[in-house]
């Protein structure tokens, strides 16, 4: 017997077929329409329902050209199961280049939302009602804030059994344990019952090849763990993730031109000097300490600094050094795995 459609906002997807449908969102200061564009790939077999976002935060772009590559690619094609590919949640902040909504309200903090709220609050309640509770599990692609940028990583609730087999998956090169947050997607998903897990790399309004290929990798990942797609799709990846269960910000003393002498991806010593703020002048230098054993998970891409500035995103690791060459290795993998020869994912 054929696979029932699948239906979304009043539309019907047949088996086997993909289709975009335009959820309406409302009418912008200008008159002009507002929808949240979804495209659907609905399998002739039965299987889980993946959903895939990017863009909750309007200026973080990596993500939407993850899952472009992931629609242009070959990969899922004879899927199991359906996906819901979202590459432009927020698409007011993606117009006008920012992070928040036009009532600067973050939306993911604005989750589950309701229909008679904020402007985020009902974006958040339409994208729960048509997307998260029709779906088995998800992810959700971020990158850092402006300015800002992230090794590839995945952040989960680590004491969901499901959530770590999924984090493995993926195989960013860190798993890190992230509690869930009041108003969040991962939190408000998690209370429907649906898994997510969040993926950070690279900066805002900015491209990062390794972190899009490690996306591009993660996600196809996951599929193939959750039954959807088969292993033909690239290499098994034979560097396996970081688990770290805290980390921490390296914040400014004080202000000033800053130097550092490690990025993301380095291992760090504690005690190490891994940077300094000096004055203008070059009279003065403050010593910038690891003070703790781990692997640089983020780190400001701007020089000029007043005291407070978060300089370095610590995670936590017991063999930082090891960690560090995991890193390297991993991004080798992604340049020589034959999956990146379909000229789509590149």
């Amino acid at each position: 017997m054929p696979r029932a459609a699948f239906e979304i906002c009043g539309e019907s997807v047949p088996a086997g077929t993909r289709k975009t449908v335009d959820i309406p969102l409302g009418v912008m200061s200008n008159h002009t329409p507002m929808t949240l564009p979804v495209y659907v790939i609905h399998g002739r077999r039965d299987g889980p329902t993946l959903f895939v976002s990017a863009a909750i935060h309007g200026d973080e772009v990596q993500g939407v050209e993850i899952i472009r590559r992931l629609i242009q690619g070959k990969s899922l094609r004879g899927v199991r199961g359906t996906v819901l590919l979202i590459p432009i949640v927020n698409g007011y902040g993606f117009i006008s280049h920012t992070r928040y909504l036009p009532d600067r309200r973050d939306l993911n903090r604005s989750f589950p939302g309701a229909p008679g709220g904020s402007l985020a609050g009902r974006l958040a309640h339409t994208f729960m009602t048509e997307i998260v509770r029709r779906s088995d599990v998800g992810l959700d692609l971020h990158t850092g804030a402006l300015h800002r940028t992230n090794l590839p990583q995945i952040r989960a609730d680590l004491e969901e059994g499901s959530c770590l087999g999924l984090a493995h998956a993926f195989g960013a090169p860190v798993i890190l344990h992230s509690d869930l947050r009041d108003g969040s997607l991962r939190g408000a998903a998690q209370e429907a019952g649906v898994d997510v897990l969040l993926y950070e790399a690279g900066e805002a309004l900015r491209f990062d090849e390794f972190a899009i290929r490690a996306g591009v990798k993660g996600v196809l990942g996951v599929m193939q763990h959750l039954g959807m797609i088969t292993s033909k799709s690239g290499k098994t990846r034979k560097t396996k993730s970081v688990i770290s269960r805290s980390s921490h910000w390296l914040r400014a003393a004080e202000g000033g031109i800053f130097r550092a002498t490690k990025t993301i991806g380095d291992s760090v010593e504690r005690g190490e000097i891994i940077g300094a703020i000096a004055d203008p002048f070059g009279e003065a230098d403050t010593e910038i300490i690891a003070r703790a054993t781990g692997i640089i998970i983020g780190r400001t891409n701007v020089p000029v600094v007043n005291q407070g500035d978060a300089l370095f995103h610590i995670a936590k690791v017991f063999n930082a050094e090891k960690t560090g060459d995991r890193v390297g290795a991993l991004e080798q993998e992604l340049d020589d795995d034959p999956l990146f020869d379909d000229a789509s994912l590149v």
